[in-house]
């Protein structure tokens, strides 16, 4: 018999072949049983193999995953992917089937580099404790990094892969899912996977959770300008964690962290607004006239007063100004202008500000009581950002007097200026903890001029014994997201403020 010409007998035979090798009919099956996914299987070292099970008539996904974390260099779990490349988003409900087990057991939605257990990656993690973060490791080997969302136990997630940067969304109870303000530069490359997982963070054990309404979908194409949102974070400089205090649409900037760390200052739309740690709804501080408040405002060693730099008055030209904490008259200290506060001495007897002189920018001080101020920078090109160190024997500044604008130190009557950092890149708005063993900066690429808004940046920290520098954090930002002092009062912790283009 001509089997070309008998096709039952050509399906007969491949099903026959198809049982014949080992193995081979379960992952067919198992290929044909997980919806919108390609396949699945566990990464790294675990002592259970994960499974998932595929509901085709409430398109869920129950998935079992065993393994002993997903941080630090290695990573265990159960994945279920399928690859793609080019811009992605994966949306779903996520839920354990039990409340038992480690407290840090995680539901994932992932886009992920590789298969292997110490790929680059970027997903959001629902913990059983309700914590949930933005993780990612944005190069191979290296350690995970979280950003820490201020929305506990969301019910629905979202993860959006936009050219270059990922963004995190969350829904609650409702179903609403809004701009959380986690947002990482993408460490993917070509094609990459995407898909849902869990880890029982307990190698001796397996956990289950399903992950309902899913949405793997290509977003659309942005209509009209993006929409800008800022995001208040803070992070721990011992473990780079980061955490959201904050986000609201448009932009705010430059934190203060009052001395006795129970809130936030910030600038936006010409006002200042105190915002509570643990807060939602920031509030205005009454400033009087002063009403074109710009990023350039700090509080005094005692915690009294409050500088501002302001734009209402003497044809719009910024200039410092004194007022009560909580609010009140503002008084004059600059009377040449433009002047932008930076920094109080130690003792609160004098301000540190720069001045546009002559056409040249320059750091002075001025006694806060009222007198002449005093020029002590005279170097060509712009010198900005003085601020105190805690013991007042330096102010620290930033100076492109080298060709690239890098932080320098001088004492408080201008002598001794020396270099402290020297790189590739461009330093700004150096600012020592109130302990006096860090400092951090705000570094720009090479090739920025000025400290513009809306730049791949990084937040960089020194320790000042050994002058080693590492990275606190990398984000989209820059002006707005450390111009002023913001450590917190016990030196472990530092504010700063992200962006987001959403559109």
């Amino acid at each position: 018999m001509n089997s070309r010409k008998n096709p039952s007998l050509i399906l007969i035979c491949a099903v026959a072949l198809i049982c014949c090798v080992p193995g081979l009919a379960a992952a067919q099956t198992a290929r044909a049983t997980i919806g919108q996914f390609e396949d699945h299987g566990d990464v790294g070292t675990v002592l259970h193999p994960g499974a998932v099970e595929y509901d085709a008539s409430t398109a869920s996904y129950a998935i079992s995953g065993s393994g002993a974390n997903m941080w630090f260099a290695t990573d265990a779990f159960h994945f279920v992917w399928k690859k793609v490349s080019g811009d992605i988003s994966l949306t779903a409900d996520a839920a354990f089937t039990t409340k038992t087990g480690n407290s840090h057991k995680k539901a994932i939605l992932m886009f992920r580099q590789s298969l292997d257990e110490d790929s680059p990656y970027v997903g959001v993690a629902l913990h059983l404790s309700g914590m949930t973060s933005l993780q990612y490791r944005d190069q191979k080997s290296v350690n995970t990094h979280e950003v820490q969302s201020n929305i506990l136990a969301p019910t629905r997630l979202r993860l959006v892969k936009r050219g270059d940067y990922v963004y995190l969304w969350l829904g609650g109870p409702d179903g609403e899912l809004k701009v959380s303000g986690a947002s990482i530069r993408s460490p993917l490359r070509g094609t990459f996977y995407v898909g849902i997982g869990v880890c029982a963070h307990d190698k001796n054990v397996v956990e289950k959770a399903v992950f309902s309404k899913v949405e793997l979908t290509v977003p659309p194409a942005p209509a009209g300008e993006p929409k800008l949102h800022g995001t208040l974070e803070t992070v721990a400089i011992a473990s780079t964690d980061r955490h959201i205090a904050y986000v609201a649409p448009g932009r705010f900037e430059a934190p203060n962290w009052t001395r006795d760390g129970a809130a936030f200052l910030f600038n936006s739309d010409g006002h200042i607004l105190r915002l509570p740690v643990g807060g939602d709804t920031p509030v205005t501080i009454d400033t009087g006239f002063a009403v074109r408040c710009n990023h350039d405002h700090g509080i005094s060693p005692d915690s009294k007063w409050l500088a501002i730099s302001d734009q209402s008055q003497n044809e719009h030209r910024s200039q410092v100004y004194v007022l009560p904490i909580d609010g009140g008259t503002p008084r004059l200290i600059t009377e040449e202008s433009p002047s932008y506060w930076h920094g109080w001495s130690p003792d609160g007897a004098t301000l540190a500000f720069v001045g546009l002189r002559n056409g040249d920018f320059d750091i002075y001080t001025i006694p806060v009581a009222g007198g002449k101020e005093t020029r002590l920078t005279t170097a060509k090109g712009l010198d900005d950002g003085p601020e105190y160190s805690p013991d007042g024997k330096y102010i620290y500044f930033n100076s492109e007097r080298s060709g690239t604008m890098q932080i320098w130190r001088m004492r408080p009557d201008g002598s001794g200026q020396e270099q402290i950092t020297s790189d590739d890149f461009n330093n700004w708005f150096p600012h020592i903890s109130p302990d006096g063993r860090w400092m951090v900066f705000l570094t720009y690429e090479k090739d920025v001029t000025g400290h513009p808004e809306n730049k791949n940046v990084k937040v960089r920290l020194m320790s000042l014994a050994d002058n080693k520098v590492t990275v606190l954090a990398t984000l989209f930002g820059g002006q707005g997201t450390i111009n002023v002092p913001s450590w917190s009062p016990d030196s472990k912790k530092l504010a700063f403020v992200s962006y987001q283009l959403i559109p």
